[in-house]
């Protein structure tokens, strides 16, 4: 995939981060990506280069260079955080895609993992959405990765999450709501109980921003379903700040939601918190 060329900021940019308003010409680059073309020196706004911090106007001209799509695990901005027993924990930053996307050529962590391990046939356990930073299982070998899921159907991964949602949050709470997936770009939180544990979302409050009128809270998954800590958090009034789709809208930060640990037999991994 190449980058090039010239456009125009529009009302919606006025007054954005030039390294943010560049993601309208530039979708699914990574901000790492756009940030490293502006210190470059290769994004110029009205003929003249600029800083990733630099702050546009309506109607000023910017023009790219052409460029590749970030190809590199470096790029992307993973990390391996542990590699034991066949597994490696990856961590992802949000706004990269965990799986290659068919018939697109858009990087992923997924493309690059025969980076991160070269000579070996590493295979991605699980996904996280776009948006979502955090961990990301990769097995090492055959083996592992049918370890991986007998694990899963014997309910004995603990997916633990970190996220910040909207308005105060108490205790500790179960969403044992059942989610329709089928074929929808947003998940459906229906009525009924799902008799399945491993699809529930435990929730537990950890902090409040009383100002901010938010809470920080962990949410427990097994076996997770599309969207489903967004799909449940939102269906008991708490989306998480920064989710286009469930909750108000983009944030400064993004979607605050964050894969932080992950624990099974014989092997635990756990990223630094964000928020």
């Amino acid at each position: 995939m190449f980058f090039e060329g010239t456009f125009s900021i529009d009302a919606s940019g006025d007054g954005s981060r030039l390294d943010r308003a560049l993601e309208a010409a530039m979708p699914g680059s990574g901000l790492r990506l756009r940030r490293r073309l502006c210190e470059e020196g290769r994004v110029l706004v009205d003929g003249r280069a600029r800083k990733p911090g630099y702050k546009v106007r309506t109607g000023q001209s910017v023009e790219i260079e052409e460029v590749r799509a970030m190809t590199t695990a470096d790029e992307l901005g993973l990390r391996i955080v542990k590699l034991a027993d066949g597994f490696a924990a990856v961590n992802k930053p949000g706004r990269v895609h965990s799986a290659a996307i068919s018939g697109k050529d858009e990087p992923s962590a997924e493309g690059v993992l025969a980076d991160l391990f070269p000579g070996r046939n590493p295979v991605l356990l699980n996904r996280l959405d776009y948006l979502t930073s955090g961990l990301l299982l990769v097995a090492l070998t055959p083996e592992a990765r049918e370890a991986y899921l007998e694990y899963e159907d014997d309910g004995a991964i603990k997916k633990f999450y970190l996220a910040r949602v909207q308005g105060r949050l108490d205790g500790i709470v179960s969403v044992r709501n059942r989610l329709d997936t089928d074929d929808r770009k947003k998940t459906r939180v229906l009525a009924e109980s799902d008799p399945d544990s491993r699809r529930w979302t435990g929730v537990t409050a950890l902090s409040h921003d009383n100002a901010a009128g938010t809470s920080l809270v962990r949410c427990l998954i097994m076996k997770g379903a599309r969207h489903q800590i967004r799909a449940h958090l939102s269906s008991i009034g708490h989306p998480i700040i920064g989710d286009p789709l469930y909750g108000e809208g983009d944030s400064p930060r993004g979607l605050m939601l964050q894969h932080q640990r992950i624990e099974m037999p014989g092997f635990q991994a756990e990223a630094i918190p964000l928020f």
